[in-house]
């Protein structure tokens, strides 16, 4: 079950998701500071989000609850996925906007990569080699649960590497960060479009 609530002129976003296995209730303004309030019961993963709110320059007040006795899955997949509706009910007929992004992230001796395309269609790619199970108390290998989340709810491509890295923690907090930079690319508005949707299809 999913509600949706969003005020399209002032690029914000509620979203509810209630699941069997997940309760999310979700805040998220586009054009923001980078203010942020996360809880999700995973406190490496709080600190990736709260990465991403910062260097995306949104305001997101997250608070999640998920069956972490069973397993983290659940609860990153479920984020990704409201956070990527969030983005797509506040960017409202996604008219004026640039629709794609890229940054490229040095983390010290880490150089992540990210590419993002609210092009309507789902597809995700998470190039990550890690050598560890964990980072924190994030189970590693679900972080491309994340960015997979994220790409269903938004309806989006999107594309995240590490071109290199010794640190896993620096690994995974360069992509979060050039995520974050490259999705606020593609949501900023392009003002050459006005209102044109960035599409010759005129559907995105």
């Amino acid at each position: 079950m999913s509600t949706n609530d969003a005020a399209a002129d002032t690029r914000q976003a509620t979203i509810t998701r209630e699941t069997t296995e997940t309760q999310i209730a979700m805040q998220l303004a586009l054009d923001g500071s980078g203010r942020y309030t996360v809880s999700t019961g995973i406190r490496f993963f709080d600190h990736m989000l709260e990465l991403l709110a910062r260097h995306g320059a949104f305001d997101l007040t997250l608070r999640a609850t998920g069956d972490l006795d069973v397993d983290q899955h659940h609860t990153v997949e479920d984020v990704g996925i409201a956070l990527g509706q969030a983005v797509t009910q506040a960017l409202g007929s996604k008219r004026g906007i640039n629709r794609a992004g890229y940054f490229v992230m040095p983390m010290d001796e880490t150089l992540g990569v990210a590419a993002v395309d609210l092009s309507g269609r789902v597809h995700a790619v998470t190039d990550l080699n890690l050598a560890v199970e964990r980072v924190g108390d994030l189970q590693a290998e679900l972080v491309h649960d994340f960015f997979d989340g994220f790409a269903q709810g938004a309806r989006a491509n999107v594309h995240v590497k590490v071109l290199y890295g010794r640190s896993s923690h620096h690994q995974i907090e360069a992509l979060f960060k050039a995520f974050a930079r490259a999705l606020r690319v593609a949501c900023s508005r392009d003002r050459q479009l006005g209102e044109m949707l960035p599409s010759t299809k005129e559907l995105l």
